[in-house]
């Protein structure tokens, strides 16, 4: 009784691990990389694609974000690298304040590849991946804390009597 009393204890703390957020969590997903989804055969695709946000355009019915690409990891979260396959559009109805989604956040979204859009970056143009959004996720912004260690010392100085906490610099 109490090897599966442990057992059922130890299944659930495992699970509460689980850490893919519900929004973008519900697969399957095709594994359509950008360059696959200019394409015509990509398009109407289900995929999971993330990345960094450079701007949102509000529309009249719809709001578009201009991304750079990342690639995610297993949680969904777009990795910190420099690696990119270029940018996509990504789409959905409805108003998405910029304000609320500011550049340089990471964001994961689930959608289905549309046909290409026309994308311009100063004069020059090209063709970019389009997203049509079901569903987003905007990751938390992590900043360093600088709370862990207020007060410097130097280890190397000697015993404790002659450092810390007689010289707080």
């Amino acid at each position: 009784m109490i090897r599966v009393l442990l057992a059922t204890t130890l299944l659930l703390l495992l699970t509460a691990c689980a850490t893919t957020p519900a929004p973008i969590a519900r697969g399957p997903f095709a594994p359509v990389s950008l360059k696959q989804a200019l394409s015509n055969d990509a398009v109407g695709s289900r995929v999971r694609w993330g990345g960094m946000i450079i701007s949102v355009a509000p529309l009249k019915t719809e709001s578009c974000f201009e991304v750079l690409s990342r690639p995610l990891d297993s949680d969904g979260a777009p990795k910190q690298t420099d690696q990119t396959e270029g940018r996509f559009i990504a789409c959905g109805a409805g108003f998405y304040d910029p304000a609320a989604y500011p550049a340089g956040r990471e964001i994961t979204f689930i959608g289905s590849v549309q046909a290409p859009a026309q994308c311009k970056i100063g004069t020059y143009e090209f063709s970019c991946p389009r997203l049509a959004i079901e569903s987003l996720y905007l990751w938390p912004r992590l900043e360093p804390r600088h709370d862990y260690y207020p007060y410097y010392y130097d280890p190397f100085w000697g015993p404790w009597p002659y450092r810390y906490p007689y010289w707080r610099y």
